[in-house]
């Protein structure tokens, strides 16, 4: 709402030059502003708009006044609330200023002179663009600008105590409904409460006339400006005594009056406010803001008559929690002047950062004020930097000085952290029990000494030769070499330990290569395994599970590392290899005793007499169709087919096909194919990329028949694991497709020529290449026209076509032909015109 305001403000500067006669009410002019506000218009489209509804300077500041009233709590209907609840009820309520009323009357006071300024300004198009910048200066609309603003605001230096008074959960509000003070005196505007009891029981409320007295039914006035409260009692007894002999008389304060408190110097909103009788200096402070960045917190000054009375610490109440006890009267004058001293702590304090000193206070003051040293800092001594007036000075300040060194203006004082190194430690790593860091001095002093506090080496230490690192004067290491065995045995002298030693005891497989054997073949597990003493290779197999059913007992081989470090020149033999037979888990065939080396590599093979079933099918017109085992390697088309019992009267023998399982091999080589011809590129004369893709089966063309008649020959193919066998029924059509008019299937007709089925299908096609024609037959085999293909039942002609015509080289030729002819007559005119 107050933005509003501020708006209605700004626009009274330009309405003051229109004289137009308004159409609206107070309601509506700011209902409009509103409006047009929240819908993004313009300040200009807003003047332009109310200007042209007769809106004048005199209705804006009305509804200005009014807006005020209703957003400071002061309206009419707020006000007439207020007395009734007052005249029901003896508790007092705090009837000051609130701190946003107070910051709202000084924005305003700020705004009316701006607005003063503008009025005079604004007489044409160009001062309407001048009111119009002053006006988005005012109207706090561009929240960018604004981000902006407080972010500097941010980058001020943060002195410790200054925002005590922004905060808004500590309002310092002073507690009405407390015992009237002793020293509390009456003034204009305080509510009294005269009760009357004993033989008369009345009660009567007045409150203090700007001439200080209550005029009381009966009696007249009676002056009490200035008397306390007991002052006024003996005073009202004294009036009153008279006709209430047998009664008592007491008078007590309701609501208080208010006081005006001036607030000056170096605070952020300086000004007259009004506050309640209870009021202190914080609760001033407060209303106007706090002191700003040079207003001091150490040194706030009160004048009463112009005499100053008081002196107010702010660090006092902060960090000791003394609050000024001292009320504020009418007309006092708090003057809050600028700082004397600003110091900077960094460093290991637990508050880092500005406070305002006094000149009289010490280092040891502001290491207070800190919160003192944190517990990785230096305690020994601070840093400090002062400016002299024509350059820097560097002091370093003593424990026992920091009490008696005085704080200058600008100082700047760093605390150091702490050394990252140790005075009093050893430490031992490796193979002990108790690993770690240990205090030199008292009970270890020596190796010994801290090996026994260690609880002594590991089963695995080697402790024949442990390394001892110790740092030198100049912070370099040197290596000291250590006998374990020898000291704790008493053969070799004691080590005397130094701060900062480090004692590494190996252990053995830290010494040495990790030891490893590797089986291959066919065990359950194979893989590498740790090697160990006196292994055998039966041991080494029951690691590994165990042989599978397809290991060999009469070859097992052992490949065997040379070594020879002492060799002074190249030998060809690289390893040795054993061949050894196995039975009930010993060796029975090779040498007595044999024991695996480290890093052997041990090779159980497959046994020659091992094979896994290998299945074939068979389907369609056979007796017993199904899955078959292959009784032995070379088992062929026609054993399957006599397992099968024959085929069937409906089974065509000529058609009958095989499909076979791509191999991974197959699939390995047909890839290789097919990037080499892909590497060829696109323009190539080169196969059909995608013609070579295989799928997981291909087909192979049989002649069952031949396999028939002639068993064992060529024809009678050798089969293999996941063969497919298909004998269909017989297929009396012909298909025709490809490049031909009709693409058709016809009635085979025997003796018939391939010209006749191709007649059947309306012919060849415009694009047709006749002589590639091919006949591709029921049994997967494929043959040419060209080279005498007969028809035969259930095949397919296939007519393949010409590639088109690439119109672009036509065109090019085309070209190429003009150009020609034109240079061709371009030479006969020259020899025309030579002759």
């Amino acid at each position: 709402m107050k933005k509003y305001v501020i708006l209605l403000i700004a626009l009274m500067a330009f309405a003051a030059t229109t004289s137009a006669q308004s159409s609206m009410t107070d309601d509506q002019v700011m209902q409009f502003v509103v409006k047009e506000h929240n819908a993004g218009t313009s300040q200009a489209q807003i003047v332009t708009k109310l200007m042209q509804r007769g809106v004048n300077i005199t209705q804006i500041r009305r509804v200005r006044d009014k807006y005020e009233r209703q957003i400071q709590n002061k309206g009419m209907g707020v006000v007439a609330d207020q007395a009734v609840e007052k005249a029901n009820s003896r508790m007092r309520t705090a009837n000051g200023e609130k701190k946003k009323a107070a910051q709202a009357k000084s924005q305003t006071s700020t705004l009316i002179q701006q607005e003063n300024n503008l009025r005079t300004e604004i007489e044409d198009d160009e001062q309407t663009a001048e009111f119009q910048r002053e006006l988005s200066a005012i109207l706090p609309t561009d929240t960018i600008a604004l981000y902006r603003q407080l972010m500097a605001e941010r980058k001020t230096k943060k002195v410790f105590g200054r925002d005590i008074f922004n905060n808004k959960k500590l309002t310092f509000e002073p507690n009405m409904n407390i015992a009237t003070p002793s020293d509390y005196r009456l003034g204009p505007g305080d509510a009294v409460i005269i009760d009357i009891y004993g033989a008369s029981q009345k009660s009567y409320q007045y409150t203090v006339s700007p001439d200080g007295d209550v005029t009381i039914e009966g009696f007249g006035p009676v002056q009490v400006s200035g008397l306390t409260v007991a002052q006024a009692n003996a005073r009202l007894r004294q009036t009153l005594g008279s006709r209430y002999q047998s009664s008592k008389v007491r008078l007590t304060v309701g609501q208080t009056k208010t006081i005006m408190v001036n607030v000056m110097g170096e605070v952020r909103m300086p000004g007259t406010y009004t506050l309640s009788a209870f009021s202190t200096v914080f609760n001033a402070l407060y209303m106007a803001g706090g002191p700003n960045d040079i207003g001091t917190l150490r040194d706030i000054k009160i004048f009463r008559a112009n005499r100053l009375i008081a002196h107010v610490d702010v660090y006092d109440y902060i960090l000791n929690g003394k609050a000024s006890n001292i009320h504020l009267t009418d007309n006092d004058v708090i003057v809050v002047g600028p700082y004397d001293c600003l110091v900077n702590i960094t460093g290991k304090v637990k508050r880092p950062m500005y406070y305002e000193m006094k000149k009289s206070e010490s280092v040891g003051t502001l290491l207070k004020y800190a919160g003192s040293f944190t517990g990785d800092a230096y305690t020994r001594s601070v840093r400090l930097i002062r400016k002299t007036g024509r350059e820097y000075s560097v002091y370093n300040v003593g424990e026992f000085d920091m009490n008696s060194f005085h704080i200058a203006d600008g100082d700047s004082i760093t605390v150091d952290s702490i050394l990252n190194r140790y005075e009093n430690m050893v430490e031992v790593k490796g193979a002990v029990f108790r690993p770690g860091k240990y205090q030199v001095g008292g009970e270890i002093t020596s190796v010994r000494s801290l090996l026994e506090h260690a609880e002594g080496v590991t089963e695995q230490a080697f402790t024949a030769h442990a390394v001892m690192h110790r740092m030198r004067a100049d912070r370099s290491l040197e290596v000291i070499p250590v006998d374990i065995d020898g000291i704790m045995e008493g053969r070799v002298a004691d080590i005397a330990l130094q701060k900062n030693d480090i004692l590494f005891v190996p252990t053995r497989q830290e010494l040495m290569q990790e030891q490893t054997l590797t089986l291959h073949g066919e065990v359950h597990y194979p893989g590498i395994y740790r090697y160990a003493a006196n292994m055998t290779i039966e041991d080494l197999i029951l690691q590994a599970g165990g042989l599978n059913d397809q290991a060999s007992t009469v070859k097992v081989d052992v490949a065997r590392r040379i070594r020879d470090p002492k060799a002074t020149q190249t030998d060809s033999i690289i390893a040795r290899t054993y061949s050894l037979a196995l039975r009930d888990g010993f060796v029975i065939d090779g040498q007595a005793g044999f024991h695996l080396m480290p890093y052997d590599e041990i090779y159980v093979r497959r046994s020659p007499g091992y094979a896994t079933p290998q299945n074939v099918t068979i389907e369609g017109e056979v007796m017993f169709a199904g899955t078959y085992t292959l009784s032995h390697k070379n088992e062929r088309l026609s054993d399957v087919l006599r397992k099968a019992g024959g085929v069937t009267d409906l089974a065509y023998i000529n058609g009958a096909r095989l499909m076979r399982r791509t191999t991974e091999s197959e699939r390995i080589k047909m890839q290789a194919v097919t990037r080499l011809l892909a590497g060829q590129g696109a323009n190539s004369d080169s196969i059909n990329v995608a013609l070579l893709q295989l799928s997981d089966t291909y087909p192979v063309g049989i002649e069952l028949a031949e396999a028939l008649a002639n068993p064992g020959s060529d024809a009678d193919l050798v089969l293999r694991e996941g063969d497919q066998i298909i004998i269909p029924q017989y297929n009396g059509t012909v298909k025709i497709s490809g490049d031909v008019m009709f693409p058709n299937t016809v009635a085979y007709e025997k003796g018939r020529r391939y010209s006749y089925y191709i007649d059947q299908a309306g012919g060849f096609g415009q694009r047709a290449k006749k002589s590639r024609t091919i006949i591709i037959y029921m049994n997967g085999t494929v043959g040419r026209v060209a080279h005498n293909a007969k028809v035969r039942p259930g095949c397919e002609i296939v007519v393949p076509s010409k590639p088109k015509r690439n119109a672009s080289a036509v065109g090019q030729w085309l070209g190429i032909g003009t150009s020609v002819a034109s240079l061709a007559t371009m030479i006969a005119s020259l020899a025309n015109l030579l002759k």
